[in-house]
Order: structure tokens, then sequence, then C-alpha cells
């Protein structure tokens, strides 16, 4: 079989909910996303991307009716450029790259583009359809930005707790403090603010025309562990999770550009990383934000490494409680989880935060040399995916 290579990625910088991009449409932010990819490789000829993979979580509103299609024609491809959109909730756009790194390995395509997009801002609010006309009760509006919505009362009660609610039963189980929490949240923002100045993003994000955003705008550079201690519980009077050290909602989109190794003339530039090993899992719902712990391993385990391999690992960070509980159960030095910032400070815009971490895990092996890394996210109702990537640069 052909391997799949990954020769950029792009992402716009993420907005926060209501915030410098809540004007513009997530088809829109998709195209500029798309765009800013394929400018990166100006000698490639847009009619030979063989398929677009798209994620979004959402769908209910200026999202729907596959907006990986949309951006494709908004971008202004070949109309002859085919596109899916996927839903696995927050994995949407890694779950696209793993789609297309399968549709290079087995020759249905040479060059692929899989990215997503999120504008949790403009998620709409929905009214159960009624099944028969003129009902003589109340209709609730449900809001689509986050969580359950329009629960089937057949699931077990304990499935359908809040996100935050599941993550204080993770924090419970694992015996993780408030203070571990707040200090991994302020050095996320820490090393996000860090990785900006440095220009580490310089090259990895691409601006959104009529927005004023020069930088991820979720940020808060004087962050720390002391001033995230004042901040109330969000889930329970006695809880551990805030808004300071779980992530924020945002809006944002992110591309990737996936290629055999035949495709690099093609595209006019060297690959950057190999796709060297994927995984999946599944666990019960409320403990989702564990599950990357399995789908890590197994993707390590196809790609024929250990932890003690690993270099550089991309976890998105949800909420501290759960990235700490995963990076406690690898046995992993914590130093090389999220060296540029995580979501808990730039934010997790649902169906981009994949291309994201894939995009900055690869950034990360360049700029470093080192050999090997990982990309993981969990997902709502209990799953999760990872990526295992090799330097070729």
């Amino acid at each position: 079989m052909n391997s799949a290579y990954l020769y950029a990625a792009v992402r716009t910088p993420f907005g926060r909910f209501g915030g410098a991009l809540a004007e513009t449409r997530p088809d829109d932010l998709a195209a500029i996303a798309l765009r800013g990819l394929l400018e990166r490789a100006p000698g490639l000829d847009p009619a030979a991307v063989g398929d677009v993979v798209w994620g979004c979580a959402n769908q209910a509103g200026e999202d729907n009716r596959n907006v990986g299609r949309m951006a494709v024609l908004l971008a202004g491809l070949p109309v002859t450029v085919p596109a899916t959109t996927v839903n696995r909730l927050c994995g949407s756009s890694l779950d696209a790259a793993m789609i297309g790194s399968r549709t290079i390995e087995s020759g249905d395509a040479d060059v692929v583009v899989i990215g997503g997009v999120e504008s949790m801002t403009r998620a709409p609010w929905v009214l159960p359809k009624p099944s028969r006309a003129f009902p003589a009760g109340n209709v609730t509006a449900v809001s689509t930005t986050l969580g359950w919505r329009l629960t089937n009362d057949n699931m077990p009660a304990g499935w359908t707790v809040s996100l935050g609610e599941a993550n204080e039963m993770l924090g419970e189980k694992f015996g993780i403090s408030r203070d571990r929490q707040d200090e991994f949240a302020a050095r996320s923002h820490r090393l996000a603010d860090a990785a900006w100045t440095a220009g580490f993003y310089d090259d990895l994000v691409v601006a959104v025309p009529g927005a004023e955003l020069t930088r991820d705008e979720s940020i808060r550079p004087g962050s720390s562990a002391a001033t995230l201690a004042g901040l109330r519980p969000s889930f329970r009077p006695d809880g551990t999770i805030t808004a300071g050290n779980a992530s924020p909602l945002n809006d944002g989109a992110s591309a990737v550009l996936l290629g055999s190794a035949g495709a690099a003339d093609r595209i006019g530039r060297a690959p950057l990383a190999r796709v060297a090993g994927r995984g999946v899992s599944a666990v019960e719902p409320p403990m989702f934000g564990y599950a990357p712990v399995e789908a890590a391993d197994r993707a390590l385990e196809r790609a024929g490494i250990t932890w003690d391999d690993v270099a550089a690992v991309e976890l998105n960070e949800a909420f501290a409680v759960q990235s700490l509980a995963c990076v406690d159960a690898w046995g992993i030095d914590p130093a090389i989880v999220n060296a540029r910032g995580g979501a808990i400070a730039i934010g997790h815009p649902l169906g981009a935060s994949g291309g994201r971490i894939l995009g900055t895990l690869a950034a990360r092996l360049a700029g470093s040399g080192d050999r090997w890394g990982v990309a993981a996210i969990c997902i709502g109702v209990g799953q999760a995916l990872a990526v295992v990537l090799e330097n070729v640069a």
C-alpha cells in the first residue's frame, strides 16, 4: 500500500464566542482555510485534488448541507473537486484526516485535502419538528452550541450528564486536584502566548478578511494558577472545574494537505510527516475525557513504536482534568505535551480542533527534528481518536 504524508497545514485564528469572528459564517471560515492551504502549494493544480473530507460537529445552521462541498465552491476550486462532511463531534477533522490518509494509502486518490470548521457563536437554536400540525402545547428552543440536545428518553440518565459534570466525575475517580488543573491551564496560556510571540504560528495561521484578529482570541497571557484559583466552580458548588481550566467556546477553521510520496512533484513541496498510525477507542459516555488513553496506545502499536519513542504530543485540552488524567495514564513527561499551548488557551472550535493539533504536531516535529509525535483528542459521548506522525522533513 501507499503511505500518506502531510504536506502542509493552516488554520484561522480561533475567535472567542461572540468575538472577532462572530460575523463570519462557518462556510466562509472553511473556504478561507481551504484557500490559505492551497496557497501553501502554489504549484498544485486545484483540479488535482482527488477529494476533500471536512469535519463539522454542528451542521444545524449555516454549516448544514455538506459544508465541505460549500467550502470547495466558495473557495473557487473547480466544480469537479468533490467533498464530503464527516461528524465525529470534537474529533471530526482528525477523523477526516484518518479517512483522507486511508484514501491515499488505498490508491483511491493521490492528493486529499482535509479540514474542519465550527462557528459556535452562530450555532442556531432549534425546535423539534412536531409529528402533527399545530401542537397544543409549548415548544422549547434548544441551543445547538454544545452538548446533548433533544435527548432520547431511552438513553440512561447517567450517560447524558453535562460535559462538565462528566469531568467532575473523572476528576473524582483519579483524584486530580483543583490546584493541578489550574496550574495546567495557566501553563497552556503561558505557552500559547510564548509561541505566538516567538513566531511559531506565523506560517500556520491565515487571516480572516474583515476580522481584526491577529492571534487566537482566548489567550490570556497574564494567567496564573493563583488568578485562576479565584474563579468559581461551574458545575458543582464544591467542584474543581471552572471557566478557567476548561476550553472555551470558539469559532475557527483548519485545513491540512495530504498526499502520496509520488504527489510531491505535483504539490511542489516536500512532505513534512508520514501518517504512521491511527487509533480509535470508545468508553461509557461520561468517561469520554479518558478515552484518548486507549486510542493513542492503539495508534502507537500500529505505528510499531512505544511511548519511549515519542518526543511530542498534541492532546486537545477539552478540560484540564481529562488532559491530566491521560498524561498520567501514559506515564510520559508532561513537558512534551502541548508545548506551544493547548485548547484551554487557543480555543476549541469543535470541528476544527483535530486539524489544528495535527498541523501543530507536524510543525513541532519539523522544528525540533524529533522523529515521532502523537495527536489525540477526546470526543463527547465516549470516544477518542489518535494519529501518530513520523517526521520526514
